[in-house]
């Protein structure tokens, strides 16, 4: 499987489960929830710096508990691939079909019931302090949502498929960078987040079409073992440093 390609692919994975129904309209209730801040002190201009700090570190806290938790099922993934390295054609057309599967959920074109109801580990209150963030990202990350959970599996299927356990764990770290990146920026620039999700989401819906047909490229591309030709493209566009 191409490194750079499924990393690129990785972390396009995280940009779209951020930007998904499930995720995006809870951003505000996330960044209250984890900074113990309230809504008009979230959005108020005149902000003091250490109220912007202390929006950054538990922000940044946060973003580090999932990741941990993403990249440790990636190595665990992989490491379960490599244990079962002789079946690994079997596990790469299974792993696909399924990815498919959960692309056309996605796009809203197969109706599962099932996976239509939210899993996720609920915490009444948020642990005191700074490890608390840290901890309730790792929750968070444990958790499910409808639109997370095939991304994140998908991405798991390629980690699961990887060549290394560091390779499998890395594609998850990948996919927590695309995932956190765009919730920090938004973690301090609140305001200007909610300006932008106005304009935005009445678009939601086409993102989750973009992503299910993304899942399914990668379900293709997992059945037929053919990762090497997103490399080919991005040598291609951007020359061979890529």
């Amino acid at each position: 499987m191409d490194q750079s390609a499924s990393l690129a692919v990785a972390f396009t994975g995280g940009l779209l489960s951020f930007a998904s129904p499930c995720v995006l309209p809870l951003v505000p209730s996330y960044v209250g929830y984890i900074t113990g801040l309230s809504f008009e002190e979230l959005t108020d201009g005149e902000r003091t710096a250490s109220v912007r700090l202390h929006t950054a570190i538990n922000g940044l806290l946060f973003i580090l508990g999932f990741s941990t938790m993403f990249t440790l099922m990636g190595a665990s993934a992989s490491a379960l691939g490599q244990w079962l390295l002789d079946y690994q054609p079997v596990i790469r057309v299974v792993g696909g079909v399924l990815v498919i599967l959960f692309g056309l959920y996605i796009a809203g074109w197969l109706n599962w019931h099932w996976l239509s109801r939210e899993r996720r580990v609920h915490l009444a209150a948020r642990p005191a302090g700074f490890v608390g963030t840290f901890i309730v990202g790792m929750v968070f990350a444990a958790g499910w949502t409808p639109c997370v959970g095939p991304i994140l599996a998908g991405i798991l299927t390629m980690a699961a498929s990887a060549e290394t356990t560091e390779a499998g764990g890395t594609l998850l770290l990948a996919y927590s960078f695309g995932l956190g990146l765009p919730l920090f920026v938004s973690a301090i620039a609140v305001e200007q987040f909610l300006t932008s999700y106005r304009r935005l989401a009445p678009y939601l819906r086409r993102v989750s079409q973009v992503t299910g047909v993304l899942l399914i490229v990668i379900g293709v591309l997992l059945m037929t073992n053919s990762f090497a030709l997103i490399g080919d493209v991005m040598t291609s566009w951007f020359g061979p440093s890529v």
